[in-house]
């Protein structure tokens, strides 16, 4: 994808996330076959707006794999909240839920359009996708056939290929996971789950530590997190007699170089 392309769209996210109406309506209105989809609603419109950046994507760059795999995600996203949304019954205003149901049944639509059109990619994100989402052993053949070439050094992909792993071989789980944050460059949004499977991993092979380390660096990310009560960290120490204080800074210096790009695997 050439830079002009990446430029433009990294401004429409940008304008996006920022929530700028006007900015967006005169994208919208440069562009009007982005937005004229869905019918308008005031539910799920981050999730429209992002399945109109991953469509101006592919206007720019026409059946490029990555930008088919942003809109899979993108239209995914959509289906899924306004499915939610589809469910609520309006009294007075039955059209509301009549305009969702639409909206629903034509994300859906271009799912499966979509898939069908990128069910034979080689492109490391879509293969993946074709075996999460629809159990297409080829894809996954596909997929780890790429493993240890280029085309799989994104942390994206090393952490997807981590997933593959993560019941049969840990350690390797392991050293992949450490890659896909080694792979991180500074200002990316680093997947959660990373951390997640870390801790979890650690915690099986009874190197509490190491577990709390990575529980502790989920809650300097994301506090809120499901995964984590109020008193989540201070049980999993008092039971495994840590010194908190000590493992706490560990974990505040592994965020820092996580969000400075610069993070290293440790070594075992």
């Amino acid at each position: 994808m050439n830079t002009r392309i990446i430029a433009v769209v990294i401004t429409f996210f940008t304008v996006s996330a920022c929530n700028k109406g006007p900015n967006f309506s005169q994208l919208c209105k440069d562009h009007p076959e982005i937005c004229a989809e869905f019918s308008e609603d005031s539910w799920c419109k981050k999730e429209r707006i992002a399945v109109g950046a991953a469509n101006l994507e592919n206007k720019l760059a026409p059946n490029e794999d990555i930008t088919l795999f942003n809109q899979l995600i993108a239209y995914e996203k959509y289906e899924k909240c306004i499915s939610h949304a589809a469910k609520i019954e309006h009294i007075k205003l039955k059209e509301k839920k009549t305009r969702r149901i639409d909206n629903m049944m034509k994300a859906r639509a271009r799912l499966e359009e979509l898939s069908e059109l990128s069910k034979n990619s080689n492109h490391p994100r879509l293969t993946y996708y074709h075996w999460t989402r629809h159990l297409d052993e080829d894809a996954l053949n596909r997929f780890l056939a790429l493993e240890g070439t280029k085309e799989l050094e994104t942390s994206e992909s090393q952490f997807e290929l981590a997933t593959y792993y993560i019941k049969v071989d840990p350690d390797k789980t392991l050293q992949l996971l450490f890659h896909s944050l080694e792979l991180s460059k500074e200002g990316d949004k680093i997947n959660l789950d990373i951390f997640k499977s870390l801790s979890s991993i650690f915690s099986k092979k009874r190197q509490q530590q190491q577990a709390y380390i990575w529980l502790k660096v989920l809650s300097l990310y994301e506090p809120e997190d499901p995964a984590l009560s109020p008193n989540t960290l201070t049980n999993f120490q008092a039971t495994h007699e840590l010194d908190y204080e000590f493992l706490d800074k560990v974990a505040n210096a592994t965020v820092e170089k996580i969000n400075a790009g610069s993070f290293k695997p440790p070594k075992f």
